[in-house]
């Protein structure tokens, strides 16, 4: 999801200026008026990264987003760039920041960072944060250029031979979401009544909704929660055919899962799926024409029952007794 906000020319000034200056260990931005702009520089006072990060403390609340530039490393690329989105902070805070954070580096040239993260918590970005992050990170053998290369051949093969394109869907003036292609077509079977579900994932690099190539046919609540991944989130779109009293319905229901596994993809995908929920509902009913009955919200595939899925679509209807004026004593 892009935001369609840039750098104001006071942020790449400063941030040029950090280039060039060793004494500056931290650069933090905000988002004002459609604009990344600076608000403060944290100065260097220590030799290490870690000592240096006691200066950064001071300036991270536990409701307010931030852009932060760090000086970490002693050769080129020498930052790195941390999305800081508190859960406490507002609603279209978040949205602008996860949707921004591509933008924030490309802007200022990705070839100065080395590394960027996405940050939730204040405690990510103390010294025994980092130390943590790093550990998680050396879990994961780097690739090297040849298997890089060959990474990007294989997908560029794989998009050529699908023929799937993405385009960008305006939600707003400020707001565009990159969508496959395939995935607005099957979101209209589902609408048509050609297909029963249709599920959706979030690309981590692009940021683009993508479509989950499994086509399941379940035909209970039962099968459908077997079909969903229990690793990773889903936006799920099903066709719930059925029979309650009698008459045959067919509603259209929305189930986001997002199960708890450790890392920092998981981490992020905390943040991100939660701010492109209403994204993606919103492409599905303004270009899918596809409209939900109900939706539903859990962690793990399992905590969804045909019980609880046909309490919510059939509540039930309970009798109201009038109200009996007591008697009057003597009477």
């Amino acid at each position: 999801m892009q935001s369609g906000i840039s750098a104001s020319k006071e942020l790449q000034a400063q941030f040029n200026s950090m280039l060039s200056s060793p004494d500056t260990f931290g650069l933090l931005a905000a988002i004002d008026k459609e604009s990344m702009v600076p608000v403060a520089t944290i100065p260097s006072s220590s030799s290490s990264f870690a000592g240096n990060l006691a200066n950064l403390e001071p300036h991270i609340k536990p409701n307010v987003a931030l852009f932060i530039i760090l000086r970490r490393y002693d050769s080129v690329p020498r930052f790195l760039a941390v999305t800081y989105v508190p859960d406490e902070a507002p609603v279209r805070q978040k949205m602008l920041f996860a949707s921004t954070r591509l933008t924030f580096v490309r802007e200022l040239g990705s070839e100065h960072f080395r590394e960027t993260i996405f940050a939730t918590m204040a405690a990510e970005l103390t010294a025994h944060g980092f130390e943590k992050h790093d550990a998680h990170s050396k879990l994961d053998a780097p690739l090297t250029e040849e298997e890089k290369t060959l990474g990007e051949v294989k997908r560029a093969e794989q998009e050529a031979g699908s023929g799937t394109g993405t385009r960008e869907i305006h939600l707003s003036k400020s707001l565009a979401m990159p969508v496959a292609e395939d995935a607005i077509a099957a979101l209209k079977d589902i609408d048509a009544g050609n297909r029963a579900v249709t599920m959706l994932r979030i690309n981590s690099e692009t940021e683009a909704v993508e479509l989950v190539p499994e086509s399941p046919t379940p035909s209970t609540i039962g099968e459908l929660t077997q079909v969903i991944s229990p690793t990773e989130p889903r936006f799920t779109f099903y066709r719930f055919t059925h029979t309650h009293n009698g008459v045959e319905q067919s509603p259209v229901l929305f189930f986001y899962t997002c199960p708890l596994t450790p890392g920092a993809r998981s981490i992020k995908n905390r943040m991100l799926y939660p701010l492109m929920k209403r994204a993606v509902l919103t492409v599905a009913e303004q270009e899918a024409g596809l409209k939900t009955e109900k939706r539903f919200e859990v962690e793990e595939p399992s905590e969804i029952t045909e019980q609880s899925v046909m309490e919510d679509l059939h509540p039930k209807v309970t009798a109201r007794t009038g109200f009996s004026r007591p008697k009057r004593p003597g009477r």
